[in-house]
C-alpha cells in the first residue's frame, strides 16, 4: 500500500507540473501554477483529478506487475532445505518476520513441501558446502555461499544456476546483489530479500570531543566538507597530553590500518574482475593517504595487541575515532555506557562520487545445478518475502534502537545506501594482501609497492580464474 500512495502521489505531481509553464525545475512548479487564471486552476484542476484517477490505477498495474503470477502446483511432500551458517528460520521477533513466518506456513499447505532450515558451523562451513557442489550432491536446495569463494571459483565451474530471471519482483529481491554484485559472465547467481547492506563508517566519542573543545564532526557532514584532509585534522586535534606530562594521553584515530577504509572511501580497489588495478590513479590517491595516516603518525600507535586492539582503544574513553561496523555498535555501548557514541561516514576521497560503506566479505543465497524445480523454489522465496514490511527503510528497527541522534541515523542511512565490495580476499593468499599492507604501512614508497605487487597480484588472480 505504501508504494501505492507513493507511486499515486507521484503521478499526481507530475499531472500538476504539467500545468505550469513547462520549467523542468520542480522548484518553480508551484509559482508556475499558482500563475494561472481562475478559469484555467478550475480546468486543470478537473483534468488532473481524471488523470490521476487514470494515473493511480497505472501505478497499481505497474505495482503488480512485477509480483510473479500466482502458481498452481504441488510438490508431494518434498522437503525443501535452505542451508545457511545461521538458523534462517523466520521468528517472531517483529511483525515483519511473523507475517514472513505465516507466509510460509500457507505456502507449505498450499503447495504440499516442507521447508527445513539448516544451520552448519561458520567454522567448516566453506569446505562442507563446497565438497558437496563439487561431489554433485548439494547439502540443500538453496544454499548460503560467500562470494570470495563462489565468484569465479564455482561459477565457472557450472556449479550454479543462474537465477536473475527470477528475481524481478522489487519488493522482495535486493536487485543489486543479483545483478551488479554475485555476476559472472552477464548473469546472477546470488540472491537476499535484505534489501539493507553492511554499514561501516566512523563511530566517535561524542562526550570525549565535547570534553576536548573540538567542532562537531557532524557539522563536517553538513556542510559537505568531511574528507580525507578534515579527518585527519580533527584526528591530531584529538592527539593531545591534557595533563601536561609531555606525553599523550587523548588520540584521535584507533586505527592502525585504513586501507579498506582507503580504498572503499576513493571508489577504488586492488583487483577489478580478472585484472590487478594497482595502477589506477583512484588506487594509487587510496594507497597514498593510507600510508600518510600510518606513517605521520596520526593514529594513536599499537601497542602490540591482535586485530582487537583498535576497537579495545576506542572502548578505553580516550580515543575519539575508531573505523568500525555497524554490527559493534550493541558491544560499544554496553562497554561506553557514558561515552554517546556518535556515528559519521568514512570521510570521502578525492575521487569519490558520495559516501560509501564497504563489504570484504559479501554472501548470498544460491540454487546449486541440478535442484529441482529452481522456479518454484524462487516463487516460494519471493512470496514468503513478499509483504508490506512495516518499516520505512532497511536496518530502522536496530539503528533507532542504537542511536537517539538523528543525524547518526541519517549518516548510517546514506552510507548503507552506497555499498561497495572489495574483492581481493578472492584471490588469498596468493595475493599476498598482509605483505602488501604490511610494506605500505611501513613507508616503502608507494611506487614500489606498486611496481613490487603488480605481478604478484595478477598471478594470483590469474590462478583463480584461469586454472
Amino acid at each position: 500500500m505504501r508504494k501505492k500512495m507513493l507511486m499515486l502521489t507521484a503521478a499526481m505531481m507530475l499531472v500538476l507540473s504539467a500545468c505550469g509553464s513547462g520549467s523542468k525545475d520542480e522548484g518553480s512548479k508551484g509559482t508556475d501554477s499558482a500563475s494561472q487564471s481562475t478559469t484555467d486552476q478550475a480546468a486543470n484542476t478537473e483534468a488532473a483529478g481524471d488523470d490521476a484517477a487514470d494515473d493511480g490505477a497505472d501505478a497499481a498495474a505497474d505495482d503488480a506487475a512485477y509480483k510473479t503470477p500466482d502458481m498452481d502446483f504441488d510438490l508431494g511432500g518434498r522437503t525443501i532445505k535452505v542451508v545457511s551458517w545461521w538458523d534462517m528460520t523466520p521468528g517472531e521477533d517483529n511483525p515483519d518476520n511473523i507475517q514472513k513466518k505465516k507466509n510460509l506456513e500457507e505456502l507449505e499447505k498450499k503447495h504440499n513441501f516442507k521447508m527445513e532450515f539448516v544451520a552448519i558451523d561458520f567454522g567448516e562451513y566453506q569446505q562442507k558446502v563446497t565438497a558437496s557442489l563439487l561431489s554433485g550432491q548439494p547439502l540443500g536446495d538453496i544454499v548460503r555461499l560467500g562470494k570470495t569463494y563462489t565468484v569465479p571459483t564455482l561459477t565457472k565451474q557450472d556449479l550454479l544456476l543462474p537465477i536473475d530471471e527470477y528475481t524481478k519482483n522489487t519488493n522482495v529481491f535486493n536487485q543489486k546483489m543479483t545483478n551488479e554484485l554475485y555476476t559472472y559472465n552477464g548473469r546472477g547467481y546470488g540472491f537476499t530479500e535484505d534489501q539493507g547492506a553492511l554499514i561501516q563508517g566512523i563511530f566517535y566519542n561524542r562526550k570525549l570531543m565535547n570534553e576536548l573543545g573540538m567542532k562537531p564532526l557532524q557539522d563536517y557532514v553538513t556542510e559537505g566538507n568531511w574528507n580525507w584532509d578534515t579527518f585527519v585534522q580533527a584526528a591530531k586535534e584529538a592527539n593531545k597530553d591534557t595533563n601536561n606530562d609531555g606525553k599523550l594521553d587523548t588520540w584521535g584515530l584507533a586505527n592502525n590500518s585504513l586501507l579498506d577504509q582507503a580504498l572503499m572511501s576513493n571508489e577504488a580497489s586492488l583487483t577489478k574482475e580478472d585484472k590487478q588495478n594497482l595502477d589506477d590513479p583512484k588506487t594509487i590517491e587510496a594507497l597514498t593517504f593510507a600510508q600518510k595516516v600510518i606513517v605521520d603518525k596520526v593514529n594513536r600507535p599499537t601497542e602490540g595487541g591482535d586485530w582487537t586492539e583498535p576497537g579495545q582503544f576506542f572502548r578505553q574513553g580516550n580515543t575519539l575515532m575508531y573505523a568500525g561496523a555497524m554490527y559493534e555498535i550493541g558491544g560499544l555501548k554496553t562497554d561506553m555506557p557514558d561515552a554517546d557514541i556518535g556515528f559519521v561516514p568514512f570521510p570521502k576521497g578525492p575521487s569519490a562520487s558520495t559516501f560509501h560503506s564497504y563489504e570484504p566479505a559479501l554472501q548470498a543465497l544460491t540454487i546449486p545445478k541440478g535442484v529441482k524445480d529452481p522456479d518454484k523454489l524462487m516463487y516460494i522465496w519471493e512470496k514468503m518475502n513478499d509483504i508490506d514490511s512495516m518499516y520505512d527503510y532497511p536496518s530502522q528497527a536496530s539503528l533507532e534502537t542504537n542511536f537517539s541522534n538523528e543525524d547518526d541515523i541519517e549518516n548510517a542511512k546514506l552510507v548503507q545506501a552506497n555499498l561497495s565490495v572489495l574483492d581481493h580476499n578472492t584471490f588469498m593468499p596468493d595475493l599476498k594482501y598482509y605483505d602488501f599492507a604490511g610494506e605500505l604501512n611501513g613507508g616503502t614508497s608507494v611506487s614500489t609497492v606498486i611496481e613490487k605487487y603488480k605481478s604478484v597480484f595478477q598471478s594470483a588472480i590469474d590462478k583463480i580464474y584461469k586454472k
